[in-house]
């Protein structure tokens, strides 16, 4: 069934010895791997993606005191080692139990920056609560994801909304991104499990075919970025690079047979289209729900990260 997303504008946090932060979702249709320099801010990828309306929520709570202790929590159980490691660096050598409760929006390991997501959001909480700068908080954020095998240059691409092109890899002001608006809303479809982003980034052919493919279309796109441009690099980018499984590769072809671009969400086996006509979109929704696979329709988001309204802690039950 294909499901509709939306978030509401950003609260302002409330005071005391809780914070929260909402991080956007980010789906990347090129990228190079680069580096500029030695200094690990100045460290990514170049390339282009859109900036997702759904992403992730960290909620913070602080009891200073007593023993250190750092406990990140999903809305899944498994480990969140990013987010984890975050967390940990900005308590830094403060005394205290710190928790962080994280909610993603979409599924993780398929491509759509949940792991970056989940970083910046835990940054930008923690920060608030310890009296951390939000520059400070956006390198941990950043250095995290980087180190953690999130992804290159996931954290940059989230701190603007709408279409993104990264021309210098890193956080600003090492790296550059610029951002424009997009309007969507595209599909986001999950046709496979989870692709491990450490693997794909220690396989060297698929580096270097990354590398030779991306860097003409990120020209063009430097000069001038709006979608069909954008859309047209991500699907040759997609057929070039060779990640794709058999089933994807049918998967991608049915679906541009709908009148739809469409390109593979580096990285996961997970798709996103946008429809080339109202008629487009009628038809690639017929073909979702025909098939079954998992999709949402969502618009992009227009900003980056912020703080946001913390919900109350629930009471307990009567005994």
């Amino acid at each position: 069934m294909v499901l509709a997303g939306s978030m509401g504008r950003r609260g302002e946090v409330e005071a005391g010895r809780a914070a929260a932060a909402f991080a956007p979702g980010h789906v990347t249709g090129l990228f190079a791997p680069s580096e500029s320099g030695q200094d690990p801010r100045a460290r990514g990828s170049v390339g282009a993606g859109i900036v997702l309306s759904l992403g992730a929520t960290a909620t913070a709570r602080y009891r200073p005191g007593g023993a250190r202790r750092v406990v990140v929590t999903g809305e899944t159980p498994g480990e969140l080692p990013i987010s984890t490691d975050v967390a940990d660096r900005l308590l830094a050598r403060r005394r205290g139990e710190l928790s962080v409760s994280i909610v993603h929006d979409l599924p993780i390991g398929q491509g759509l920056g949940m792991s970056a997501a989940g970083a910046l959001a835990t940054a930008l909480a923690v920060a608030q609560l310890v009296g951390v700068p939000r520059e400070r908080a956006i390198e941990v954020a950043h250095l995290a994801d980087l180190f953690g095998g999130g992804g290159l240059g996931g954290v940059a691409a989230i701190l603007g909304g709408g279409l993104e092109v990264r021309s210098v890899p890193g956080i600003p002001p090492w790296g550059s991104v610029r951002h424009r608006a997009f309007k969507g809303p595209i599909f986001v479809v999950i046709a496979g499990p989870p692709i491990p982003t450490r693997e794909a980034l220690a396989d060297p052919g698929f580096l270097a075919r990354a590398e030779a493919s991306a860097h003409g279309p990120l020209v063009a796109l430097r000069r001038r970025a709006d979608p069909e441009r954008f859309f047209t690099a991500a699907e040759a980018f997609t057929d070039a690079v060779g990640l794709a499984r058999p089933e994807l590769l049918r998967a991608i072809a049915e679906l541009r047979g709908a009148r739809a671009w469409v390109a593979q969400a580096m990285f996961g086996n997970c798709l996103f289209a946008l429809p080339e006509s109202p008629g487009g979109r009628d038809r690639l929704i017929e073909l979702l729900e025909a098939r079954r696979w998992p999709a949402i329709e969502l618009a992009a988001s227009p900003w980056g990260p912020g703080l946001r309204r913390v919900e109350p802690a629930p009471r307990p039950g009567p005994a």
